[in-house]
């Protein structure tokens, strides 16, 4: 069981991520967090790891964990045994097998005799059974040091598995074991993750926000309809309070309208009665305040329905207005871009796919590429792009423009401020002042224009090059993304399906999120080997 008990946590200089912030987490259940980047999500899971101590509040644990985290750069200089925590039981191991019997080697080992057989089935099974545990994590690539670390699971058979966006550098058959352990083995599973695949095989949701941490029942499907609902009904509300600040303002209007014309009327009356000036000054001054205390009344109304209309809009989710509205590409339908007959590529003496290629590449196809981890598909975008060219085989290329698209958008230049890189797309003179919207509908504020772009997440990069391409009058006519959901969260990762979706020109992906793929509509797959 997992009990976070008014627990608070901050970052030196900044605001509480969690301010007396309750969670419980039952036994043998399967929890994903899920929330914007910045929500705290990946603290949270170093919080119950014990990774961090929070400001205050308790953090109660029963059971031992096991954590994948999201980053490896820190066990680069380890072997596979140090990062799983199992080389002192190893080296215990092999000194009571070489006959040393001080009782501290079997106080090390702890009856676990099996350890190095269980690693060894453990790393076969992840497909990283060439690697020896003497191996240094830094000779691995990401998705085999993901691999590692999930192996781990199965070496320590822990009661709690804590997983930090595990499937972002698997390729598609580490993620069908990464499902297929998830579904069969019966711990408690707490999962960070914008996978939506992985998320619809756990039991609960827990959503961190603003406001706190919220619960769903059920899969991420569920959740996904449960916000329909709630966004459905905070329209509602914002139309409803709309209403009630527009009949407001009609209401003081007419009201001091009405006053106005009675305060006239009793005027009149009271010149033609003759009444004294002293009595008509006293008069017009009781008129006066009984005006303005009937103003400051509607005026108190009418801000509090503005301020609580602000507070509904605020709550908003703003992936639909970070929508890009692609101009249509040049290019006629069915145009031929790339041909590629018999094409291969070599490192050193190795060609890198056991059977030479052949394809075409169309105006208007939607093609993922697909491949295990080292396949090959990077360099083949290089190859079509011309980059690169083939040691085998030919490549031919109509005249297009494109724009690839990496998981690291590496596109934008560090260097630059965002007001200055979004600029670079201004084909068609916009206005500063059209720009400087475009950028704030992209919730970058006035106050991080002149920020230099390398101190952006991955979901703000993500946000700065779809609004460059809101600026530019000339849509590219082929779009390549490679492995483009990693890093991102799932409102950035709707923000881009929305903006591909009604994109017409070509488009090349490299992805292993198959739901993304579904949802943008991709129809041919080609598979390398």
């Amino acid at each position: 069981m997992i009990l976070l008990q008014n627990i608070s946590f901050g970052f030196p200089g900044g605001n509480l991520l969690f301010n007396h912030t309750n969670l419980t987490i039952q036994s043998h259940t399967k929890s994903a967090l899920v929330g914007s980047n910045g929500m705290g999500k990946s603290t949270l899971l170093k919080m119950i790891a014990g990774e961090i101590q929070p400001l205050s509040g308790n953090v109660n644990i029963q059971g031992d964990i096991f954590y994948v985290p999201q980053m490896f750069g820190n066990f680069n200089h380890l072997t596979l045994a140090e990062c799983l925590k199992i080389d002192q039981k190893l080296y215990a191991l092999e000194k009571i097998t070489s006959g040393e019997v001080d009782e501290i080697y079997f106080e090390i080992l702890n009856d676990d005799w099996d350890i190095e057989e269980r690693s060894r089935h453990a790393l076969e099974y992840w497909g990283l059974g060439n690697f020896e545990l003497t191996q240094k994590l830094e000779g691995l690539s990401g998705g085999q040091k993901t691999k590692a670390f999930l192996a781990g699971i199965q070496i320590s058979q822990p009661d709690i598995i804590i997983l930090d966006e595990p499937t972002n550098h698997l390729d598609l058959e580490g993620r069908k074991l990464l499902y297929d352990l998830i579904e069969k083995t019966d711990v408690t599973f707490v999962i960070v993750s914008h996978d939506r695949t992985l998320l619809n095989l756990v039991d609960t949701i827990f959503e961190l926000s603003s406001q706190g941490i919220t619960a769903y029942g059920g899969n991420y499907n569920f959740y996904a309809e449960q916000k329909e609902v709630e966004d459905e009904a905070l329209y509602h509300d914002i139309h409803a309070k709309e209403r009630a600040l527009k009949k407001a303002k009609e209401k003081e209007r007419e009201t001091l309208e009405r006053k106005q014309k009675l305060d006239a009327r009793g005027k009149g009356k009271q010149e033609k009665s003759g009444v004294a000036r002293i009595m008509m000054n006293t008069l017009r001054n009781n008129a006066e305040k009984n005006t303005s205390k009937l103003k400051s009344i509607h005026a108190e109304k009418i801000s509090g329905i503005s301020d609580e209309l602000r507070d509904l809009r605020s709550s908003v989710r703003n992936a639909d207005q970070m929508k890009v509205n692609f101009n249509d590409s040049n290019l006629h339908s069915g145009k031929n871009l790339v041909t590629a007959e018999n094409i291969n590529f070599s490192y050193g003496n190795q060609e890198l796919w056991k059977e030479d290629l052949d394809l075409e590449i169309r105006s208007g196809d939607r093609i993922t590429i697909k491949g295990e981890n080292g396949s090959g598909k990077t360099t083949l975008i290089k190859l079509l792009l011309g980059e690169i060219e083939p040691s085998k085989g030919e490549i031919s290329r109509a005249e297009f423009n494109s724009i690839y698209i990496d998981q690291e958008y590496s596109l934008i230049n560090n260097a630059s401020s965002l007001y200055d890189f979004v600029q670079t797309f201004n084909d068609s003179a916009m206005q500063e002042s059209e720009v400087k919207t475009l950028l704030s509908r992209f919730l970058f504020g006035k106050d991080t224009w002149d920020k230099k772009c390398g101190v952006l997440s991955g979901g703000e990069r993500l946000r700065l090059l779809l609004c460059g391409l809101s600026i530019s009058n000339k849509a590219p006519d082929m779009i390549i993304l490679d492995e483009p959901t990693n890093n991102l969260d799932l409102q950035n990762v709707e923000i881009l399906t929305n903006s591909i979706k009604d994109y017409h020109g070509t488009l090349l992906v490299i992805s292993h999120d198959e739901v993304f793929l579904e949802d943008i509509g991709i129809d041919r797959e080609l598979a390398l080997s």
